[in-house]
């Protein structure tokens, strides 16, 4: 069995009520064994010749009402090879802890904060403790818990990380009916399994779920009809829509522009009701066909 050597942080926004996990490694695929959380239970992080069951079990106990310390103290003592395990887990309440084996590659560790724990294996020294200052700082300013998990992982990886090198990465953000259409709680599972950069890559993959997926500011929605004609000769040129341009934007104009965004995965965006728009649609419509 292969060690899953890598560094990760699981954390928690007690805002949005949302748990999260970031993780890279120099192991392909990493974000289908080392990542699990579930909305109202917590968030684990199972790495170093990974117990996989440390995910569900541990999701089911905090879930019970354990905390993440206690979950841990039962995984770890009914498993006979705990010398060689390494976890973080976040509760449901943000209680964080890490466990670290003593028979883990060196360097190896963990360190706790308020709502997160980042821990790591065959790493350069430092690397924890960069993934913790820059989580710090990252939620102290914009953007969501995902944004805050990938600058951990972005600081880790500057600080040295992995002494082996880089393969691949994830994060995986849960909330309550936080799925696409409200049905389940994955909000965000993105993983690249296999690339040179795969932070930086994350990084990519993550500005995108924030265009197709990401919640409207009120700012920016504008009247649709201040583009309306805009809007038809885009959809004129993309073969949407045969009208004439017109700049009134009519039931025609609206059936055309719902396929378009339809098309492009845009509809969490915009429903196609309403007489206003969020301009990043717009935006994103115009740069796509322009």
């Amino acid at each position: 069995m292969q060690p899953i050597a890598t560094f990760s942080i699981v954390a928690f926004d007690p805002h949005k009520q949302e748990w999260g996990v970031a993780v890279q490694s120099k192991f392909m695929a990493v974000g289908a064994v080392v990542s699990w959380a579930k909305a109202g239970a917590g968030a684990v992080a199972t790495q170093s010749f990974a117990n996989l069951a440390y995910g569900p079990d541990g999701l089911e106990l905090m879930a019970s009402g354990a905390s993440a310390q206690e979950a841990i103290q039962v995984l770890t003592a009914n498993d006979e090879k705990k010398g060689m395990r390494q976890v973080g887990m976040v509760d449901k309440n943000g209680s964080a802890s890490t466990f670290t084996g003593d028979e883990c590659f060196k360097w190896a560790g963990g360190i706790t904060g308020e709502g997160f724990a980042c821990q790591g294996n065959i790493l350069v020294p430092g690397t924890i403790d960069a993934m913790a200052v820059a989580f710090e700082a990252s939620r102290q300013g914009e953007g969501e818990l995902a944004d805050w998990l990938v600058a951990a992982l972005a600081a880790g990886q500057a600080a040295g990380g992995d002494k082996r090198g880089r393969q691949s990465a994830a994060v995986l953000v849960v909330r309550d009916k936080g799925g696409y259409g409200g049905n389940n709680d994955r909000y965000l599972d993105l993983r690249v399994d296999d690339h040179p950069e795969p932070i930086q890559e994350l990084k990519r993959l993550l500005d995108m779920h924030h265009i197709f997926f990401g919640e409207t500011n009120p700012e920016d929605l504008i009247p649709i009809a201040s583009v309306a004609a805009e809007l038809q000769q885009l959809l004129s040129k993309t073969a949407y829509y045969s009208g004439a341009v017109t700049g009134v934007f009519d039931d025609t104009t609206r059936t055309s522009l719902i396929a378009m965004v339809g098309a492009e995965n845009l509809e969490e965006r915009w429903n196609g009701e309403g007489d206003m728009i969020d301009r990043v649609v717009v935006d994103y419509l115009f740069n796509r066909f322009k």
